[in-house]
């Protein structure tokens, strides 16, 4: 009865044995491939449990997510213009068909990372050699990779691979090329800064000399104002001066005199040299003999 149970429980371990070798999952994030001694057998794409001869057959599985090649270094290209760029690419593909991806590259990421990196490459050196440096920097950057990813794609549809995308994540110049588009950016913008002080300093000028010109017209309007005004004064004195002459010409002869002696004897040290008969004194003198004539 022992050597039947042993016997019982070696088939049923056998069974669990066979059984497990045959059974295998696939997980949704993967695509499997069934091989029966060395050729391809079948191609499963929806995840669940599956049955395989245990011996005869093996899987293999294979990512069916998105997967990333981003270049270690950025890659050297020339423009259309002969000018270097250093440009810094990455790509997004995964695998639409399992078996032609196995029978192109047996299954190797590695080299099918290779061959894409050598496809992805190609394209990005055409394309460049298409455009100047503001075209591949700004002006036509959407517009080259929308092109390199359908490029890419179709040569890529050769493996089992489909490119999903292709970025362009940095345009650089080489660091010599960078100094001397630098400096010919420093010296546009002294050019630049320097016209425009020229400018400014003409316009300055102008504003200045208009602001002269203005002024010298004020001064020149004011002046003639003043002597307009000064005029219509000394007219008026003057023939203040004819009223009261012609009320009593001596008082008004009489009080220019004494005007006139007051302006010319201001202070002590005032000399005025003139003969003694001079008509200058007439009041002088005759203030004189008046008062001698009193003193008699």
């Amino acid at each position: 009865m022992k050597a039947g149970f042993n016997f019982f429980a070696a088939l049923v371990a056998a069974v669990l044995i066979v059984l497990g070798a045959s059974i295998f999952t696939v997980d949704q994030r993967q695509h499997a491939i069934v091989f029966q001694l060395g050729e391809v057998r079948d191609v499963i794409a929806e995840p669940g449990l599956y049955l395989k001869w245990p011996m005869i057959q093996n899987v293999r599985y294979f990512d069916k997510r998105i997967l990333t090649l981003d270049s270690v270094e950025p890659e050297r290209f020339i423009t259309s213009e002969k000018k270097n760029v250093l440009v810094d690419s990455f790509v997004k593909w995964r695998i639409v068909d399992p078996k032609l991806y196995y029978i192109s590259v047996a299954g190797d990421e590695a080299r099918a990372r290779t061959r894409l990196a050598q496809t992805v490459n190609a394209g990005l050196r055409e394309e460049f050699g298409k455009r100047t440096v503001h075209d591949v920097v700004s002006g036509e950057r959407d517009k080259i990779m929308e092109q390199m990813r359908e490029k890419a794609d179709l040569d890529a549809r050769k493996i089992g691979v489909q490119i999903v995308d292709v970025r362009v994540k940095r345009v650089d110049l080489p660091s010599e090329v960078s100094e001397s588009v630098y400096r010919r950016m420093e010296a546009e913008r002294k050019r630049v800064a320097n016209e425009l002080r020229s400018q400014g300093s003409a316009e300055a000028e102008k504003i200045r000399a208009d602001a002269d010109k203005q002024r010298e017209v004020i001064v020149a309007e004011a002046y003639r104002d003043a002597q307009k005004v000064k005029g219509e004064g000394d007219a008026k004195a003057a023939s203040i001066y004819a009223q009261a002459f012609g009320q009593n010409p001596e008082f008004y002869s009489f009080y220019r005199s004494l005007e006139a002696y007051r302006n010319s004897f201001k202070t002590k040290s005032d000399v005025l040299v003139v003969e003694p008969n001079s008509d200058f004194f007439k009041y002088m003198k005759s203030g004189g003999r008046g008062g001698e004539k009193s003193a008699k």
